[in-house]
């Protein structure tokens, strides 16, 4: 029974939600009749946004009303009290008149109140929105009467002067009002706003409307690659733009998406990594590149995960892995000093102080600490792999030793690093693109970046020998060949690249989505994407 009265509620809600889309069509027909098409409208001259209008009255008002407060009425009969309020309301509304401040804004309105000969609205633009009052003996006969048909979603011009009510919100007296374009569809009722998570991903226009802080997270997103830039800049480094389009998709451990040019008649992929390309530049001489952009790994979708993510990697040439822990270090500051005001960062109640010097500490020393293995005293695979079974970590047949050491890292230790911390010394058979460490050729000159349990970023000092990386490219063919879809392919071109001669050099790649979910409290990767990868809906 309650089944069939939810599905009638239901059938009863669409029928209503059909007859207001009717409506709306037929005013937009009556427009168009009347010889009032809004969407023949190709300009509005916009001087003010809403908050710029707010602020600059405010200010006006502190240097025009100095000494002039509301009167404090306590003790007073309401009468009284009320006559004294409306004395001084019209006293200072009299000054401010006398010094007006015209605007001319445009936004969608959100919502309309309808008393007899005047009215409010409130418009709203990409700054915040603001009150509006409509009198019918300013703005003229007909056009109140038009203003009235006006829906709550339509976009709206309004020029007028800034004023402040009787009840304290600045708001803007207008002279006009015009319908710029007529909305045909119905925002979500604004009690309740727009709610379900797949309609707001899939509809993110009505999600920006409807919900401040998501327009607020993306302003943030915007404001946190202009401050890497800026950081960059200072640095020395050369934005550039490398091929998304590749014969091989080298760079990274996963799985490509494949595509076919037709012109050349050649299958392609798409770049899972920015690596290779900027490699090239270093050796043609740019000394400090780097690239923010796309790239596409054929994978599962999870809170952190989404096939299409931003990218930054930069390359610096006569450095090391140490250099790329110091500018990080630095670089994080900065981004969240400019972004946010503050070196702390609160994520899900948690509080990360990117102001103290970031831990350092190498894989083996952080599998230690949380799980007691001493990979120290792992001599050989056969002993890896009984360890593993030992505490129920699965492996496949291909994996190395240093392959089973990172999965005891994923198992015991990621979770653990919630405050910054560099993870240093990787093994060498999940680092086919590193220097080994001089001292220890098991290992390479590799960390990987964590807060909040998460990796951030992954750095190298740069493998420059181009016949151990043409070893490493065989050690990976044979993965790829054994069955790991994720394993690099030999890139015959880089390896050219690398015999012309490449610097010592330091290179680093930062996932831009999770330090964008970090600094903005975002519980979701598809939060910090304006538009996530989902699945098709059917019709």
């Amino acid at each position: 029974m309650a089944d069939q009265n939810n599905q009638n509620n239901q059938g009863a809600q669409q029928q209503d939600l059909n007859q207001l889309l009717k409506v709306r069509r037929e005013k937009l027909a009556a427009l168009q009749e009347a010889g009032k098409d809004p969407f023949v409208i190709t300009k509005f001259d916009q001087s003010y946004h809403a908050e710029q209008a707010k602020q600059e009255y405010i200010q006006l008002e502190e240097k025009l009303l100095a000494g002039k407060e509301m009167p404090d009425t306590e003790g007073m009969d309401e009468a009284e009290a009320k006559q004294v309020k409306t004395d001084a309301y019209n006293e200072r509304r009299a000054i401010m008149d006398a010094n007006p401040i015209q605007v001319s804004i445009s936004g969608r309105m959100m919502s309309k109140r309808v008393m007899g000969k005047a009215s409010f609205c409130n418009v709203q633009d990409k700054s915040g929105n603001i009150q509006v009052f409509v009198a019918r003996d300013v703005i003229g006969t007909d056009a109140y009467a038009d203003f009235k048909k006006f829906d709550v979603g339509d976009i709206i011009g309004v020029k007028g002067y800034v004023f402040r009510t009787m009840m304290g919100e600045v708001s803007i007296h207008a002279d006009s009002v015009q319908l710029l374009t007529k909305s045909l569809q119905v925002l979500p009722e604004k009690f309740h706003g727009l709610t379900n998570t797949d309609i707001r991903y899939r509809q993110r226009y009505v999600d920006l409307i409807m919900n401040p802080e998501v327009k607020d997270t993306f302003i943030k997103r915007s404001q946190i690659i202009s401050a890497i830039r800026r950081y960059l800049d200072t640095q020395g480094f050369m934005e550039v733009e490398t091929p998304m389009l590749v014969a091989n998709a080298g760079g990274a451990a996963a799985r490509p998406f494949e595509t076919h040019f037709n012109a050349l008649d050649e299958d392609l992929k798409l770049r899972i990594s920015l690596e290779l390309y900027l490699k090239r530049l270093i050796v043609g001489g740019l000394e400090r590149v780097y690239e923010i952009g796309r790239v596409f790994r054929n994978e599962g979708v999870d809170t952190r995960h989404n096939p299409e993510f931003t990218l930054m990697e930069l390359y610096q040439a006569y450095t090391d892995y140490y250099g790329m822990m110091d500018l990080t270090e630095n670089m994080y500051r900065y981004i969240a000093q400019e972004v946010l005001g503050t070196t702390k960062i609160v994520y899900n109640g948690i509080e990360m102080d990117l102001g103290k010097p970031f831990e350092r500490i190498t894989m083996v020393d952080a599998v230690k600490k949380y799980s007691g293995v001493d990979w120290n005293e792992v001599k050989d695979l056969e002993q890896a792999r009984a360890l593993a079974k030992e505490h129920h970590i699965e492996f496949e047949d291909f994996h190395k030793k240093g392959d089973i050491l990172n999965l005891f890292f994923e198992t015991y230790v990621e979770e653990h690093l919630v405050q910054p911390t560099f993870v240093m010394d990787h093994p060498i058979e999940i680092s086919p693109l590193t220097k080994k460490k001089p001292e220890n050729p098991e290992y390479v000159e590799r960390f990987e970046f964590f807060m909040n349990g998460w990796e951030m970023a992954n750095a190298y000092s740069e493998l420059n020998d181009p016949i151990d990386q043409r070893e490493r490219f065989a050690a990976q063919d044979a993965l790829a060949d054994a069955g790991d879809e994720e394993a690099n392919h030999t890139d015959e071109d880089f390896l050219n690249a690398l015999e012309v001669g490449m610097p010592p050099t330091g290179g680093i790649g930062y996932g831009i989505d999770r330090l964008v979910m970090i600094m903005t409290d975002s519980q979701a990767i598809r939060d910090v994407l304006l538009f996530p990868t989902l699945k098709t809906e059917k019709k």
